[in-house]
């Protein structure tokens, strides 16, 4: 059972990259730029943690749906999988949105000619 909230994690990661490649909005677009971003949005985040558990504002939740494996002192496996969907998915959203509100404009610009 204490692998359940990995794996949770783990299919909506798939989710996110089955969507990506479906509607090519983030990797499949360049993946490249899609790496570099998602890396740095990942560390930027694991960074916040780092200093919030530093400070000692941060704590690690003891949870039997958890696995108890700790990649840094409070900070565990699980965190580094939630940020990376974190990341992946705001990447997809704002590629999606920004495509809705470009073909809203496109349509709109048809009706008034």
């Amino acid at each position: 059972m204490g692998i359940l909230y990995l794996l949770a994690l783990a299919i909506a990661l798939t989710g996110m990259v089955m969507l990506d490649r479906r509607f090519r909005l983030f990797f499949w677009r360049d993946a490249r730029r899609a790496a570099v971003v998602l890396v740095v949005g990942v560390l930027f985040f694991l960074a916040w943690d780092v200093s919030g558990i530093t400070a000692g504002i941060f704590f690690r939740g003891e949870t039997s749906f958890m696995t108890g494996v700790l990649v840094g002192p409070e900070l565990p496996l699980e965190e580094v999988f939630f940020l990376t969907l974190l990341c992946y998915l705001t990447m997809n959203l704002f590629e999606a949105v920004g495509r809705m509100l470009g073909s809203a404009r496109a349509m709109g610009r048809e009706r008034r000619s």
